[in-house]
């Protein structure tokens, strides 16, 4: 529901509302870049050119101290792995081959009970609950301590960003699921901006043809030199830029991209519009594994974010050496309070079979299936990815799936919770009057069930509409 905090800021003035950006920038600053951040870049940074058995040496490592504390702290796999006999001994000679033998991770005990994934079964004090994307069609709600964050975003500063030749001490622009605009109908200005990172914040439900011109002027204004966040709407907004002409901003010099994944039509009209390189991101709110491209175009994988297994349908795991595609089975390093072993994340992907040209000795994907969702379009035509994000933190909501079959028209399923009402009505309903304006009509039904895929899973979007 939304907070009061959220209820202040929709209520106040634009000059205002960046002022209070500002002032959540700062605090987030201080999260992701205090103390701990510099040794966790030089530590990133410093293993950029690990051989393959250096990185070998290192996970091996990692998986051995979670494994200690998976098994001594955390209630999940207390329970889940008893009887496997993975005593002190056993996990001093666990080797990377060894983790096939642990159960799989699914999404739907992660959800259910992600506090039994914590150290001693709580959030650490002071951790920010950041639910996933829901793509499933609810989150997973995921607690993040100041030093996870700042072990993330390390990281990318590290593998993402410095390959791009920007750094998040340059002013970025950013598309991404907040409402920083809270008004569906706005006029404009369609951003906000935190003056303490110098961040242009965009609203990401805004774009539209007519709008297009209003997005540039602040990336002119504040000589912005990189953009990140959602794929779509950088695509969306250099489409209406080729459309009318409109040239690109001359300090702009990367757009890393993310959430989506990037096809190489959205590249190229990307970099086209902008005038600069692309360089694509995937990643996960759980910090379950991250990959990014490189100059040379190709997306490596980070072994020091977490160890990445590719599953064929029959359980067994593809090695290194095949392009098979495959489930990506994940075990995460970067978080370090709630733990993440063997987690199916639910995408499918290949290994890249090309020699590495720049040496830099860490795995490359070939490509990522699975990422691409349906797009709800508005009565105005403007188009909204990521749209699942609305059932986030509802409560009365299990299970829900946005179907559009008109432009003005949603049709919302929802498999209700012990706490399902009229609120739960109310606020999907609210959220999205939101972000499509109330010219879009809602219809909440109560169901026992959504249908799954031939594959057995949840589309959380579906658009029906002819296109």
């Amino acid at each position: 529901m939304a907070t009061v905090a959220d209820r202040v800021y929709a209520r106040a003035p634009v000059v205002l509302q960046h002022a209070m950006v500002s002032a959540f920038g700062a605090r987030w600053h201080w999260r992701r870049f205090g103390p701990g951040f510099q040794a966790e870049l030089a530590g990133f940074a410093g293993r950029m050119r690990n051989t393959a058995e250096q990185w070998r040496e290192y996970q091996t490592a990692q998986l051995r101290e979670l494994l200690t504390v998976a098994t001594t702290r955390i209630p999940y796999y207390q329970r889940a792995w008893r009887g496997l006999g993975l005593d002190a001994g056993a996990i001093d000679r666990f080797e990377l081959a060894d983790l096939r033998s642990l159960p799989l991770l699914d999404k739907d005990a992660a959800r259910a009970e992600p506090e039994a994934f914590c150290i001693d079964g709580h959030p650490a004090a002071g951790a920010t609950v950041c639910p996933t994307s829901g793509s499933t069609g609810t989150p997973v709600r995921v607690y993040v301590t100041n030093a996870d964050f700042r072990r993330g975003m390390a990281l990318r500063e590290a593998r993402s960003c410095l390959p791009a030749g920007v750094s998040f001490k340059l002013p970025r622009a950013t598309f991404s699921g907040r409402l920083v605009v809270p008004d569906a109908r706005s006029t404009g200005p369609f951003h906000r901006f935190n003056i303490v990172e110098r961040q242009v914040y965009f609203s990401a439900f805004h774009l539209s043809p007519q709008n297009a011109a209003a997005y540039l002027r602040p990336l002119n204004r504040h000589r912005i030199v990189w953009g990140t966040g959602y794929t779509h709407a950088w695509e969306q907004l250099a489409g209406f830029m080729l459309e009318q002409g409109l040239p690109p901003p001359p300090s702009l010099r990367a757009i890393i991209t993310t959430s989506e994944k990037l096809t190489p039509s959205g590249r190229t009209t990307i970099e086209k519009a902008f005038a600069c390189r692309v360089f694509q991101e995937y990643g996960t709110v759980e910090d379950a594994l991250f990959a990014c491209e490189h100059e040379d175009g190709r997306l490596r994988l980070s072994p020091d974010a977490g160890i990445l297994e590719l599953r064929r349908s029959d359980g067994t795991i593809i090695p290194a050496d095949s392009d098979e595609q495959g489930e990506t089975i994940t075990t995460a390093f970067i978080r370090r309070n709630q733990l993440f072993i063997r987690y199916r994340l639910g995408d499918v992907a290949a290994w890249d079979q090309r020699p590495d040209e720049l040496g830099l000795g860490m795995p490359i994907l070939a490509d990522v299936v699975g990422r691409l969702e349906d797009i709800i379009v508005g009565p105005d035509g403007r188009r909204s990815v990521r749209f699942h994000g609305i059932f986030t933190e509802v409560a009365g909501v299990r299970e829900a799936q946005v179907i559009q079959e008109a432009r003005d028209r949603l049709r919302i399923l929802v498999v209700p919770s012990a706490s399902y009402g009229e609120a739960t009505v109310r606020e999907i309903t609210s959220r999205i009057h939101a972000r499509l304006t109330t010219d879009m009509h809602v219809d909440v039904e109560r169901v026992d069930a959504i249908p799954r895929t031939a594959a057995g899973k949840l589309k959380a979007v579906v658009n029906r509409m002819p296109q």
